[in-house]
C-alpha cells in the first residue's frame, strides 16, 4: 500500500552485488542482508571464482559474516574465461547453489583481466548453459580503446549482443547495470529471454554530477554515467512496470583512498541504503506504485524462483547520508555521501 508517508512492499532482492572477500565480508554482507532476501554475488575476486568448488567455498565464507537470525541468501555465479569447459556448467547446475555465469570482456572493469577475449571462444559453454537453463550475465561493453567510453555499451549491442541472441535463442541473458537509452530500448523490444538490471546511481545521477564543477570520483563507475537523456530513459524503463527490468545495485566497495588518487577505480557503494535510493528515484518519477514490481517481483520471476513472502515498510523521513563508512582499516565514501535522503526502512 502507499500513502504520502509510507510504502510497504514484498521484501526485495539484489540481482547484482559485489561483496569482495575475507575481511571485507564483515562490512559488505550485513549491508547486503539489511533488507534484501537474496543477492546475486559477482565472482570477480582476485583470483576469480571460476569453478563450483571455488564458488561453494566463497559461499561458506560469505555465510560466516551473515548477521545472526538473518535469512538472506547469497546466490553464486561463475566467472567465465576462455578456458571454461562445458562440464563445469553441468557441475554448477548440479550444485543447486550456482544461479548464473558472468561474462566480463577481458580488461573492461575491476578484476576482469581473466575475462573472455572473444565470445566465440566460449560457444560450447554458452550452448551448455542454454541446455542447463543457466542465465548469462553480461557486462555489456566492448573493451576497445578506439571506441569512446560513453559509446561502449551501444557498440556492444550492435557488434555482439544481437549476434549472441541469434546464435543462442534459448539462452536467458541479463544485460547488467544498463546505462544507456540504447540498452533500455533494445531490452524492451525483445519478446523473451532478455532482461536488464538497473543501478541506483544510473537512476539518480548523470555525468554532470560526476564532472560539472570538478571531477567527483565517487560517482565514477562502469558503465560510466552518461547524459541526462540516458538517465531519463533508464528511469522510464525502471518505472514502466515492464518485467524485463529489475533491481541490481552493482554496489561495490572501494576504499576512499583508492577512489581519490591519480587513477581512481570504478564502482559505487550503495548497499548501506540501496532500497532507500530506489524509493527516492521512483518517487521523483511519480511511480512509487511500480517499485514493488521492479524491486521484488520481476527478478525472481525471470530467474524462475519464488518471490519472497514477507514485507518491508519504508517511511518518508529525511535523513543525512553518511560521508564515510568504516571498511577494514580504511573508509568507504558511499554513493551520495553527505546528501539528504528521503526514505527510511522502519
Amino acid at each position: 500500500m502507499t500513502n504520502k508517508i509510507q510504502l510497504t512492499i514484498t521484501r526485495p532482492d539484489d540481482w547484482h552485488v559485489h561483496l569482495r572477500d575475507n575481511e571485507a565480508l564483515i562490512h559488505t554482507v550485513p549491508d547486503a542482508a539489511r533488507y534484501f532476501g537474496r543477492s546475486i554475488v559477482m565472482p570477480n575476486l582476485n583470483p576469480p571464482v571460476m569453478n563450483t568448488k571455488q564458488a561453494m567455498a566463497y559461499r561458506n565464507r560469505i555465510l560466516e559474516s551473515r548477521p545472526a537470525g538473518s535469512l538472506w541468501q547469497p546466490m553464486m555465479v561463475l566467472y567465465l574465461t576462455d578456458n571454461t569447459k562445458p562440464e563445469e556448467i553441468s557441475q554448477a547446475k548440479a550444485s543447486g547453489q550456482i544461479f548464473a555465469c558472468k561474462y566480463y570482456p577481458a580488461g573492461a572493469t575491476t578484476n576482469s583481466d581473466s575475462g573472455v577475449t572473444k565470445l566465440s571462444n566460449i560457444a560450447s559453454v554458452l550452448s551448455q548453459m542454454e541446455k542447463e537453463s543457466i542465465p548469462l550475465l553480461l557486462h555489456g561493453e566492448v573493451n576497445d580503446h578506439n571506441v569512446d567510453i560513453f559509446d561502449r555499451e551501444a557498440v556492444f549491442i550492435d557488434q555482439q549482443l544481437q549476434k549472441l541472441i541469434h546464435n543462442f535463442p534459448e539462452l536467458n541473458i541479463v544485460l547488467e547495470h544498463i546505462s544507456s537509452k540504447e540498452s533500455a530500448q533494445f531490452v524492451a523490444e525483445r519478446p523473451h529471454g532478455l532482461a536488464a538490471t538497473i543501478t541506483p546511481q544510473h537512476l539518480l545521477y548523470n555525468r554532470n554530477h560526476m564532472l560539472a564543477g570538478g571531477i567527483k570520483p565517487h560517482y565514477y563507475c562502469l558503465p560510466i554515467l552518461k547524459r541526462d537523456v540516458h538517465q531519463k530513459a533508464l528511469i522510464a524503463a525502471a518505472t514502466s512496470g515492464d518485467p524485463r527490468f529489475f533491481l541490481g545495485t552493482d554496489s561495490a566497495p572501494h576504499t576512499t583512498c583508492s577512489k581519490e588518487n591519480a587513477c581512481g577505480c570504478a564502482g559505487c557503494y550503495s548497499n548501506h541504503a540501496a532500497i532507500e535510493f530506489y524509493a527516492e528515484a521512483f518517487e521523483l518519477a511519480g511511480a512509487l506504485d511500480k517499485l514493488e514490481g521492479f524491486a521484488s517481483h520481476h527478478g525472481p520471476d525471470f530467474y524462475g524462483l519464488p518471490r519472497n513472502i514477507d514485507t518491508i515498510t519504508l517511511k518518508k523521513m529525511p535523513w543525512k547520508n553518511p560521508t564515510k563508512l568504516p571498511f577494514m582499516k580504511n573508509t568507504i565514501t558511499p554513493l551520495g555521501a553527505g546528501e539528504m535522503r528521503q526514505w527510511q526502512v522502519t
